[in-house]
């Protein structure tokens, strides 16, 4: 075999075992549970389940700020999701809904890696907790 021979085939090995390991890191991040402060658990939500007024503001908000890579129903399969390294997450299962309110508004207002804190982009704590609120509309 010739020299340029093996270095392309080190190379071409070389690089499919990177994209496997990138590719299960990216994985096992996005398996990597959030740490929620307990101060963040103790919160509720105070607005009510269901305000048809909260629901609606947040729906606006979803739309602008969270839709391009959650989707229009929290699937995480808005057009942004594809080019995310870890999933954007499906916001209708039983292990979402299952969290408290308090560690949904933690997650949204502060973020992590590729989820943004939205905390300054909506300074309003009330339009975080409508966030919440809409978000638990999209269970199944």
């Amino acid at each position: 075999m010739k020299t340029t021979q093996k270095i392309f085939l080190a190379t071409v090995t070389f690089a499919v075992i990177f994209i496997f390991l990138f590719s299960n890191a990216a994985h096992a991040q996005a398996k990597k549970p959030w740490v929620i402060p307990d101060k963040y658990k103790a919160m509720k939500n105070p607005t009510k389940a269901g305000d048809a007024a909260a629901v609606a503001n947040g729906k606006e908000l979803w739309a602008k700020h969270c839709k391009s890579c959650h989707g229009s129903k929290g699937l995480g399969d808005g057009p942004k999701a594809a080019s995310l390294k870890t999933p954007a997450g499906d916001f209708s299962t039983a292990a979402f809904q299952g969290q408290a309110d308090g560690a949904i508004y933690y997650e949204t207002a502060i973020g992590r890696d590729e989820m943004p804190g939205f905390e300054k982009k909506i300074p309003n704590q009330k339009d975080i907790w409508d966030l919440v609120t809409f978000m638990r509309t999209l269970k199944k």
